[in-house]
C-alpha cells in the first residue's frame, strides 16, 4: 500500500502560512536557548568535521550551487535579501563595531616605512607592513 501524502503545492502553502504565524513562538523558543545551543554545538564539533569532510569528498558545495543556479541567487538576493538587509545592518552595528575595533587599532599601530616616489616598488613594503600586521592579529584570535 502506498503512503498517502499531500501534494507539494498544498504542503508549501501550509508551511508558509504556519511558519509565518509562528514568529512569536520562535522568539520565545530562542530567547533562553543560547547556552544550550553553545554547549550542544561545541560538543558536535567532531560531527561537523566529519560532515564537512564527507561534503568535500562528494563535492556537495559546487553541486548545490549548480543545482540552485545563478537565477535563484539573484532573485532571492534582490527580493528577500534586499528587504532584510537594512534591518540586519542596523541590528549588527554594535557587533560590527566590536569586531572591527581591534583591527583598526592594529592598523593605527603599524609603523610604516617612508613613502617613496610614485611607482617606486619600495612602496609595496608599506602595504606589506599593514598586511602582515592584520594577518598576525587575525591569527592571534
Amino acid at each position: 500500500m502506498a503512503i498517502k501524502v499531500k501534494d507539494a503545492a498544498a504542503s508549501a502553502i501550509k508551511f508558509s502560512t504556519r511558519a509565518s504565524a509562528a514568529a512569536a513562538d520562535y522568539a520565545t523558543g530562542v530567547a533562553a536557548a543560547g547556552q544550550d545551543w553553545q554547549t550542544a554545538t561545541t560538543a558536535a564539533e567532531p560531527n561537523y568535521d566529519a560532515a564537512i569532510q564527507d561534503a568535500i569528498s562528494r563535492k556537495a558545495f559546487s553541486r548545490g550551487v549548480t543545482a540552485a543556479g545563478g537565477a535563484k541567487f539573484a532573485t532571492n538576493a534582490s527580493t528577500t535579501g534586499a528587504q532584510r538587509f537594512p534591518q540586519g545592518v542596523r541590528n549588527a552595528q554594535g557587533t560590527w563595531q566590536n569586531g572591527v575595533a581591534p583591527f583598526l587599532a592594529t592598523i593605527a599601530a603599524v609603523q610604516l616605512p617612508p613613502r617613496r616616489p610614485k611607482g617606486d616598488p619600495a612602496n609595496m613594503a608599506r602595504v606589506q607592513a599593514v598586511t602582515d600586521a592584520l594577518r598576525k592579529k587575525k591569527l592571534s584570535g
